[in-house]
């Protein structure tokens, strides 16, 4: 059975007289490098969140110490939950501007889907989705160029029971255009996907979801923001689930795990009525486990759920709760690396010059087509490069093997699903610039395309 999430509408809008006037607390933040996963490093902890705020104002509250040490020292997601096309791009630079000087990493979690948990407690998001992908682009381009974590879009992959079947392919084409806008926005940015948890959706049915929407294109996925159970469940669900991928040729993804809130007992999604809760691991990118790059405090312990309080909104007596009882976070002094004691070998230069690859020529455009295939369907990846002159605008014709039918397009136009497709630009790439690269891409059921494809400029 689906458990609806009702999570928070969390502004992402801090003002710089708030982020200069909170009072500091003493941090206890997991650094070093991991030892399994993809990623190392120690997390940025948001000097100007709610809890920080909360403390810095209540120095006398009886709870206040407890909170703090526990739960305002320690590395949580920012949320991006506003539609503000106008600002966005601002608000994510100052947040990721602010981690890069502390040589940390930022968790960024975007929740602005179209039709966002059905409903629910954090009803909103974008109008629709092709502004939510204006806003997804204004977001990009403010990540930077250093390693970011970006948490996409928490249940809108696991709850779809309130879509109709246009409007989940509509909704899995646009995760997937939002993958891709990030990681060309910021190619070291790690993008992970709605997994649910273990006790929503089968481990298969979560894999065909990822898959739908584009994991291909992602880092991997996460679970459990939206509900308690514990990290060794849902580490056992997040290897079924890298197994299922692998068996549909996605391989190489891997998992992250929300521990805010999963060191009491689990069940129930709301976290507002009941008092059994604990906070879990504290975060950290040191898993120990191979397929997992992180546990994350991705939704901030001590923001409500919806049930008793208002989504988002910060209760202290939750986060006491939270708190209360938890062991203390670990105290980790970083390494030192000592100097080398020998110079570094050099490498002699390649005593012939490298191989040149002259740019298309001609005030035209050539495409490149590549596939990646599983039984009984595929997506297609299409660079459309101009050649020794600009273009303003861009078609692309494509033959489809019998038997294939395309069911979604991202970055582009269809004319048809099957036979002779021609996928032609959308108003924002249509301009390339000569010798430079757009990306178009389709998904669809049968055997993929072979990579012959013709480009003409309009």
């Amino acid at each position: 059975m689906a458990i609806l999430s009702s999570l928070r509408r969390r502004s992402a809008a801090v003002s710089v007289a708030a982020v200069a006037g909170a009072t500091a607390v003493g941090v206890c933040l997991a650094v070093g490098s991991a030892s399994a996963g993809t990623l190392s490093g120690s997390l940025y902890r948001d000097p100007s969140s709610a809890v920080v705020r909360w403390v810095a104002a209540n120095p006398g509250d009886s709870r206040t110490a407890v909170i703090r040490d526990k739960i305002a020292s320690q590395p949580q997601a920012r949320w991006f939950a506003n539609f503000n096309p106008s600002t966005v791009q601002s608000e994510v630079s100052g947040f990721v501007g602010a981690a890069n000087a502390a040589q940390q990493i930022p968790v960024l979690s975007v929740y602005e889907i179209t039709n966002r948990d059905c409903g629910g407690a954090s009803a909103g998001g974008a109008p629709d989705l092709n502004q939510y992908q204006t806003w997804v682009s204004n977001f990009a381009r403010g990540l930077g160029n250093q390693t970011v974590i970006i948490i996409l879009e928490t249940d809108s992959l696991a709850l779809l029971t309130c879509l109709s079947s246009g409007e989940i392919s509509a909704r899995n084409q646009a995760i997937t255009t939002a993958t891709r806008t990030i990681k060309a926005g910021n190619p070291n940015a790690k993008v992970y996907l709605d997994g649910g948890h273990s006790t929503w959706n089968s481990a298969n049915e979560t894999a065909n979801r990822l898959r739908a929407a584009g994991v291909q294109y992602a880092d991997g996925f996460f679970t459990n923001v939206s509900n308690f159970n514990s990290t060794s469940s849902e580490a056992n669900f997040g290897r079924a689930v890298i197994s299922a991928l692998n068996g549909m040729g996605i391989s190489g993804k891997r998992q992250v795990i929300d521990t805010s809130r999963n060191g009491g007992a689990s069940g129930d999604w709301c976290a507002d009525d009941n008092t059994d809760r604990r906070i879990g691991t504290y975060p950290t990118t040191n898993t120990g486990d191979a397929n997992i790059d992180a546990y994350l405090w991705v939704k901030p312990p001590g923001e409500a759920d919806g049930c008793r309080y208002t989504a988002g909104s910060f209760q202290p007596d939750l986060a006491y709760s939270l708190a209360n009882g938890a062991p203390n976070p670990p105290t980790t002094t970083p390494p030192t690396s000592a100097p080398p004691t020998s110079a570094p070998p050099t490498t002699a230069p390649p005593t012939t010059a490298p191989p040149t690859t002259p740019p298309p020529t001609g005030n035209g455009c050539t495409a490149s087509v590549a596939l990646n295939q599983w039984s009984g369907g595929f997506t297609a990846s299409v660079n459309v490069t101009a050649g020794s002159a600009a273009i303003n605008g861009w078609t692309v014709t494509i033959t489809l093997p019998g038997g294939t039918a395309i069911t979604g397009t991202w970055n582009a136009q269809a004319s048809g699903s099957s036979g002779t497709v021609r996928f032609t630009n959308v108003g924002y790439n249509g301009q390339v610039a000569a010798g430079q690269t757009t990306n178009f891409g389709f998904q669809g059921t049968g055997n993929g395309p072979g990579a012959t494809a013709t480009c003409a400029a309009a």
